[in-house]
């Protein structure tokens, strides 16, 4: 009979696999600025955005602050080069007025992380006081991180269309959230359950909303922001995708 470790490790590994794919899609949007060499009305938030929760989740996986979380670390740390990727092209083809925006805004991430760092590592003497803290953070980031294609939904319900909420990623997302929950619940980890338990809810609520308003969509042609979430989480963000219909 397989282990529950063992068991844990195959869970954590699927998930590391569907969140990579999550990572990678907008690869689509970047090959497109890379062409026509403008971000055009493209933003660099969601990347930021995710950029800081990948560097949450990765100090929370390390084993000074939570020990057998390395394939939390793994996943995130992966997202950081990323997303660290996706940021260096929007920099490199922004006008001046974004890139210190862009700038601003990595400061306050890069000083928000070493206060975490310092304070928790200085302060907090125990694997359960520094998980505890570092992982309500990720909760919050996470969670809000989540809940952010409730926008798109609401747009889904009032438009009967889905032309801004492509399939694919809503049901990798469900999948996701699915994977990483059972990945917590197998050694309990509260601070990734709740996050990715959120993540499958909205997950399976987008896929319910396709089935519903899939018939009356448009067949045409969009380019979209869709805020969706990466975990392994755990990670979390927005993911901007070009889609055809």
């Amino acid at each position: 009979m397989i282990s529950p470790d063992a068991a844990r490790n195959i869970v954590g590994i699927i998930g590391n696999v569907i969140s990579f794919g999550l990572f990678l899609s907008p690869v689509p949007t970047f090959w497109r600025i890379c062409k026509r060499k403008d971000v055009e009305e493209f933003k660099p938030d969601p990347y930021l955005a995710t950029l800081l929760n990948c560097m949450l989740w990765v100090f929370y996986g390390i084993p000074i602050v939570h020990p057998n979380s390395i394939l939390v670390v793994t996943i995130n740390g992966i997202g950081l080069v990323i997303e660290g990727s996706y940021l260096i092209i929007f920099f490199l083809y922004s006008t001046n007025k974004k890139r210190l925006k862009m700038l601003a805004v990595l400061g306050v991430e890069a000083a928000f992380m070493l206060i975490v760092v310092l304070s928790v590592l200085l302060a907090a003497h125990t694997h359960e006081k520094r998980s505890m803290i570092v992982g309500i953070l990720c909760v919050i980031f996470g969670s809000a991180m989540y809940a952010s294609p409730l926008t798109i939904m609401r747009k889904v319900i009032t438009t009967k269309s889905v032309e801004y909420m492509p399939f694919f990623l809503s049901l990798v997302s469900f999948l996701n959230g699915i994977c990483w929950t059972a990945y917590a619940l197998i050694r309990f980890d509260l601070y990734v359950t709740i996050p990715n338990g959120l993540g499958a809810f909205f997950g399976l609520v987008q896929l319910i909303l396709y089935a519903c308003y899939y018939k009356s969509t448009p067949k045409k042609e969009k380019n979209v922001e869709l805020p969706t979430v990466v975990s392994g989480n755990v990670g979390g963000g927005n993911v901007s995708v070009s889609v055809e219909r």
